[in-house]
């Protein structure tokens, strides 16, 4: 064994690290993340987490570690890679929950193959030369006969006895936790107090951590929630609950003397989720038509709530049925339909149930799809219609077309002829990537044709014909006048560069308007006499809606635990994102990706321009303290401990 052999025996390690260093480096550069950098002390946590992921490597077999080095780099890549383009969609990073729900991910196959770019292949291109190697090594093989002498020094069979072996990988260990935690604990006692306490979004996490550290902590801090799910909370955190509910409850016990209180008693109410409906496509043309034109007649007649917020988060459209029919943030992390589908919640279809209504959900897709059977189950729905129950004539995109969708569960619903009713259905059209057939393409979207963007266009306008011919419907069958009807999209398109919607708007945007336009979501209630018809501009979101309809009714929801607030007796309202942001009628904050509160942004909504970030600390901090006690509810399954505690 030669000299210079055993003195490169770490050679092969030493690659490793270096390789897999400049991928996380370039997926850092893929990000594109607002002050988030890669300086000296994050490239010293990378190399220190990557030791401590592959230290383990060094103790074995020269052989055995050369393939375990092979595998950690498939391993590795795929994760950086699927975090990527996780990332592009959702503007996130996976987490184990997400990975708790990895059995959606086959149906979106299509979406998924869209985000990806010809340049990721970088990421590969060290395994495909290494595939490259051994393919030329078999085949000389095949032809000499065996591998010749020369050829065997190329192939690591070097001996290292068992104690250097293990002196080595410990040594790595060390280091590895050294280089670590030692520049992620400075972060935290410095310019990131409270990061690891606190309610942070995972970019804000990750900006200390790096990726591999993000998902170690990830790792760390879901096992730590599952304990700490069967614990208790603490005397003073249960009481700042309490609290918050109690003022919530007395706000909507106050309402019952507002003259609009059950002004619409016994009314059927139909609640439509329309899939990735953006707000910024209203009242909008293209090249001399309309994209929405049967949302802009309806909202001639009905209250149009201009600006109107998602409030999602990685459960997307899951989150946003939580957030209308049960009225509770969701979570940071996750989807609630998947991660607690069995502890308790007030919501709209065992509420309403409850006095005497009929309630269905209709979705035409797999009913396990975000969990739905069960949690649905769990919100007391009498009927779920899913795909199984629909006849497939209209195929379009993931499933059924809207104007089937809408037509079919009509259908049942009249067939049953049972009122009043409670109707939720959540169209599937409109969904990422957008495609449609060119048969059912009407709009001309003229430079934004054979573009996601343009996709987006025609995939809004024919969800919005399927809406006018339902509405339509529902005039011929003599329910439109007996009806409390809504309709609101659900998230975001996904589609986030700035250049396509200033090309679409005709302007420029600043921070705040782009902002706006990847958080507002249209809302349109429609009440059977057609009184109170306008456009209002005071923030609402999707929690809203829950309050709102049972006022409506006149069902009083003083013992009921929602967040969000009555829209017809309600002012000044904060409406409160996932993220952190909100809105309020003089501000709009917009918090940093590193989530320091003095590197965000304050907009007076007035002028729309930038003002000191200071005007919004009061606020943020009512912000942050409302998702942490959402999170709370949840997550410790406390409204069954608030009802029994309140008798």
């Amino acid at each position: 064994m030669s000299k210079k052999w055993q003195g490169s025996r770490y050679w092969y390690y030493l690659v490793f690290v270096i390789l897999m260093i400049l991928k996380l480096g370039y997926f850092h550069s893929q990000l594109n993340a607002r002050n988030i950098d890669m300086n000296f002390l994050d490239y010293v946590i990378t190399f220190g987490s990557l030791l401590l992921v592959s230290f383990w490597v060094l103790w074995l077999p020269q052989r055995a570690r050369f393939i375990a080095l092979i595998v950690l780099n498939v391993l590795l890549s795929s994760l950086i890679y699927a975090d990527l383009v996780y990332y592009r969609y959702f503007q996130d990073f996976i987490t184990i929950p997400v990975l708790l729900q990895a059995g959606q991910l086959s149906s979106l196959d299509d979406s998924i193959f869209s985000l990806m770019r010809f340049a990721d292949l970088w990421f590969f291109a060290d395994l495909l030369l290494l595939a490259v190697y051994f393919l030329c090594l078999v085949v000389l093989t095949k032809r000499t006969g065996g591998v010749r002498s020369a050829d065997k020094h190329h192939l690591p069979m070097y001996h290292t006895s068992k104690w250097k072996r293990f002196i080595s990988g410990t040594l790595a260990l060390v280091i590895g936790a050294v280089l670590t935690f030692g520049p992620i604990e400075f972060y935290n006692r410095t310019w990131a107090v409270g990061l690891f306490n606190g309610n942070w979004w995972n970019l804000s996490l990750y900006n200390v951590t790096g990726l591999l550290g993000f998902h170690g902590y990830d790792l760390y801090r879901y096992n730590k929630e599952q304990q700490n799910s069967q614990a208790d909370l603490t005397d003073e955190e249960m009481n700042e609950v309490k609290q918050f509910f109690d003022h919530k409850q007395q706000q909507a016990l106050t309402a019952v003397s507002s003259d609009t209180f059950g002004q619409y008693k016994g009314k059927n109410v139909m609640l439509v989720q329309v899939e990735a409906l953006m707000n910024f496509v209203i009242n909008k043309n293209i090249n001399g038509q309309e994209i929405t034109p049967h949302l802009n007649a309806l909202m001639r007649d009905s209250l149009y709530y201009k600006n109107f917020y998602h409030q999602t988060g990685q459960g997307r459209t899951s989150d946003a049925d939580l957030s209308a029919n049960i009225s509770l943030h969701p979570l940071p992390k996750g989807s609630v339909f998947t991660r607690y589908p069995d502890h308790t919640y007030d919501s709209l279809p065992s509420v309403l149930g409850e006095q005497g209504y009929y309630t269905a959900a209709y979705h035409a897709y797999e009913s396990s799809f975000w969990n739905r059977y069960t949690m649905y189950n769990n919100m007391g729905y009498d009927e779920f219609m899913s795909k199984n129950d629909y006849t497939m004539d209209e195929p379009i995109g993931w499933s059924l077309g809207d104007k089937s969708f809408f037509r079919q569960s009509l259908d049942q619903l009249t067939g049953i002829k049972q009122e009043p009713f409670y109707s939720f259905m959540i169209t599937l059209t409109n969904h990422h990537p957008y495609t449609l057939p060119d048969s059912i393409q009407e709009l001309d979207v003229g430079q934004f044709n054979g573009t996601l963007f343009g996709d987006y266009l025609q995939a809004v306008h024919y969800s919005d014909a399927a809406i006018g011919e339902l509405v339509e419907r529902l005039k011929e069958e003599g329910l439109w006048e007996n009806t409390i009807f809504m309709v609101y999209g659900d998230h975001d398109n996904s589609l986030k560069e700035q250049t396509t919607y200033e090309a679409f708007l005709g302007k420029n945007m600043n921070e705040l308007q782009m902002h706006q336009i990847m958080n507002q979501v249209p809302f349109l209630l429609h009440l059977p006499d057609g009184e109170r018809s306008g456009v209002y501009l005071e923030p609402a979101g999707q929690m809203d809606i829950a309050p709102t309809i049972l006022h409506l009714l006149g069902i009083e929801s003083d013992s009921m635990y929602f967040m969000g607030n009555d829209l017809l007796n309600s002012r000044n309202r904060t409406v409160v994102l996932r993220t952190g942001a909100f809105a309020t009628r003089e501000h709009y904050y917009i918090p940093s990706d590193d989530y320091r509160f003095e590197h965000s942004s304050c907009y007076d909504v007035e002028s729309g321009e930038k003002t000191n970030v200071n005007a919004c600390e009061a606020t943020f901090d009512e912000a942050k303290k409302q998702l942490s006690i959402s999170d709370r509810v949840i997550t410790y399954d406390l409204i069954a401990k608030l009802r029994s505690s309140s008798k």
